[in-house]
């Protein structure tokens, strides 16, 4: 499933009259408001879906793979999802 098959599952929800537009906005809406939480550090918890939050890497030795060269990658923040109990067991 992709963003625009998102999009269309939402318009499709009975006793919900969304446009294409509408549903659009709210898609954009929700993963605005996890990036938005997410780059000030917080965690996002859905129940019964996971959670989003951001962890730290440390700095560490890389090598280029078509030269074989040592590098060096600097520490930097990721973001993190772990899926709920839930989640995990409908796949």
């Amino acid at each position: 499933m992709n963003k625009s098959d998102l999009v269309n599952a939402v318009m499709e929800i009975e006793g919900l009259k969304i446009t294409k537009k509408g549903a659009v906005e709210i898609i954009n809406t929700v993963l605005d408001k996890i990036k938005d939480a997410l780059s000030t550090g917080n965690k996002v918890q859905l129940v019964g879906f996971g959670t989003f939050s951001v962890v730290k890497r440390k700095a560490r030795q890389g090598r280029n793979p078509r030269t074989g060269k040592k590098i060096k990658i600097p520490a930097r923040k990721v973001p993190k999802f772990s899926a709920s109990k839930e989640l995990k067991k409908a796949c």
